[in-house]
Formats: structure tokens, sequence, C-alpha cells
């Protein structure tokens, strides 16, 4: 059973700020476009079957600089619709909502956890039937890969919040005597 290698996003204006972003298609900083092609040297020794990405500029940037060739775009693994939320920072965000937790709540005019779980669970489904065959690699962003990696996991999506991931990452994810596993995260490239 091959590897899902997860790489997240270089670093965007947005990113290095704290602020959510979804649906806003950046582009990635200088610094995020360095970080995007170091990436390169950590997946050099990697043969992937499929590299899927985020639609979303910024996921699809990061791949081109690190060397890959997306093989397909998949809105499953976009980033969360932060509704209301885009381009706010949590301190922002909880100054009007002291309570809030992403995890819990969700976005209004956004996405529930809920929403995510499922989309994450569909996206897993059609990861399987690639991985018979070998490694695949996801481009994707900040908190959908840690809902992927906890829905991989067999977890609630609210584990997620324990797994930090920094941009210009790669993680791995697979199987250790038949069950799901973390093999790596949050590797910066070497």
């Amino acid at each position: 059973m091959g590897e899902i290698v997860v790489v997240r996003h270089g670093q965007t204006e947005w990113s290095a700020a704290g602020k959510h972003t979804s649906t806003t298609d950046l582009d990635l900083t200088a610094a995020g476009e360095d970080g995007a092609r170091s990436l390169a040297r950590a997946l050099a020794n990697r043969a992937f079957v499929a590299v899927v990405s985020s639609p979303r500029h910024r996921a699809r940037r990061t791949a081109e600089l690190a060397g890959l060739i997306v093989t397909e775009i998949d809105n499953d693994i976009a980033e969360w619709d932060y509704g209301t939320y885009e381009g706010r920072t949590t301190a922002e965000i909880r100054a009007e909502a002291p309570d809030w937790d992403l995890w819990r709540d969700g976005c209004p005019d956004g996405e529930s956890p809920d929403q995510v779980t499922i989309r994450m669970d569909r996206f897993i489904s059609k990861l399987r039937p690639m991985l018979v065959l070998g490694d695949v690699a996801v481009v994707s962003h900040g908190h959908a890969s840690r809902s992927l990696a906890a829905r991989w996991l067999e977890q609630p999506l609210a584990f997620g919040a324990h797994l930090t991931l920094g941009t210009a990452t790669v993680s791995v994810l697979g199987h250790e005597h038949g069950a799901p596993s973390l093999r790596l995260w949050n590797a910066p490239p070497a």
C-alpha cells in the first residue's frame, strides 16, 4: 500500500499574518516561492502514481515549484470555507466571539466541521484505489491537511487541532501493521 505525501503550500501574505484564507486566491510571497522550491529536495526520491492538488493557485504554484506534475485537481482538498471569517485572524474573530473554535463551530456562511468531515472522507475514498498502485502526493492547505490527517487516522475532525502544520512542509500518512498511521508530520524541507 502506498503512502499519502501531504504537501502544504508555500507562504502567502495572509498565511504569514495568520489570516484565514480559503477562497481568496493569493500568490505566494517570495519566501513562499523559495519554500516551495525547497520542497523539490524533500520529494526528489519519491515516485508518485498521482499528484492531487487543491484548485487554489497557491497550491498549484507550490506543486509546480516543487517539481510535481499535477495529475488531478480536486475541490475536496481545498481549504475550509471560512465564510464571514475569510481574511480574519483568530484573535480578531475571538474579539467578537470569545469561545469560537473552528474545529467545533465551523464558520458562519462557511463550512461546518460535519461538512468538512464528509468532504475528507469522500476524498480518502477516492485515494484508496490510487494507494494500491503506489504513493500519492496531495498539495493542499493548513486546516484541510490537518483535517485529512485526522480522518485518515480514523479520529474525529477536531483531532486536527492538535496537528500544527507550517507552510511549505511535507507530511506522510501511511499504514503500520495494516492500521492507518502518521509516518511523518510537519517536516520542513531538508
